[in-house]
């Protein structure tokens, strides 16, 4: 389990978003008075279960909203000090976001080093061959791979679209849902790496994942979504003993009385409607 810095100042916020709706087909309320901070550097993971939110989160932050009729309509999300709401993706990439998106979504027809090249488009510098090299380095076995992308497995296939994510050179990546589909194997050499290439890159992180446990080992800080809404947020320690953490998504709790995500237990019966 990683531990978070003691006796040390808090770190600036890198990303804010601050009190933000999020509208699709100007019809549809999806998230409602969402609230959060990043700081630089930093690994913050957003937990909850499915329909909750969090992918329109993270296309909120990227400006992939756009794509799919959606829009931030109150509030709103800060980068580095400047406010970043419904931008284009492409300019927000330019600013040093990129995000991983759920399902990979590589180039199936493209070789591993063409979509590694492409994750660099952005980047006027000489620097692609040696970041490649780089890649290579966090991911061994895809250096090995010389077909086209669509033959890798499911692992490789995360591992490429989070060496693209690097490629970019950005300051801040967004990741959605990284374990989906892996073994417990991989997703712990997943984790593994995600964790160096924050601490060696100094790569600034928002995590969205299912697999609690996990996420929470790799963050310093998490927020908890529901219903569209931030349920609950809190450190690395305070989420690992939270007992509501412990029962609804953690595997365990004690027995005392519940004071909060009452009505969590209803998304076993509730049918995702996103």
């Amino acid at each position: 389990m990683s531990e978070p810095a003691k006796d040390m100042a808090p770190k600036e916020s890198i990303l804010s978003i601050n009190n933000i709706e999020v509208v699709y087909n100007e019809v549809i309320l999806v998230l409602r008075g969402v609230s959060l901070e990043v700081p630089e550097g930093e690994i913050v993971t957003l937990l909850g279960p499915n329909g909750a939110g969090k992918s329109t989160t993270l296309k909120a932050i990227s400006g992939l909203l756009k794509t799919e009729d959606g829009k931030v309509t109150r509030g709103n999300v800060t980068f580095m000090g400047e406010n970043i709401s419904n931008r284009p993706p492409e300019e927000i990439v330019r600013k040093g976001i990129f995000q991983v998106m759920e399902g990979r979504r590589i180039i199936e027809d493209m070789t591993v080093i063409e979509n590694l090249r492409l994750g660099a488009y952005t980047r006027k510098d000489r620097g692609v061959k040696d970041d490649i090299e780089k890649v290579f380095h966090y991911f061994p076995r895809l250096k090995e791979r010389t077909g086209m992308a669509g033959y890798l497995s499911g692992g490789e296939q995360q591992m490429l679209a989070i060496g693209r994510a690097v490629m970019a050179r950005p300051k801040m990546i967004l990741l959605d849902e990284p374990s989906m589909g892996l073994s417990p194997l991989l997703v712990k050499e997943v984790f593994n790496i995600i964790r160096s290439i924050n601490r060696e890159q100094g790569i600034t992180m928002l995590l969205v994942e299912q697999n609690a446990k996990m996420a929470l080992n790799a963050a310093s800080y998490g927020y908890v979504m529901e219903s569209g809404k931030i349920a609950m947020d809190g450190t690395q320690e305070e989420l690992l003993n939270n007992e509501d953490m412990k029962e609804f998504y953690l595997g365990g709790g004690g027995d005392q009385d519940r004071k909060s995500f009452k009505n969590l237990k209803s998304y076993k019966r509730r049918k995702r409607w996103l």
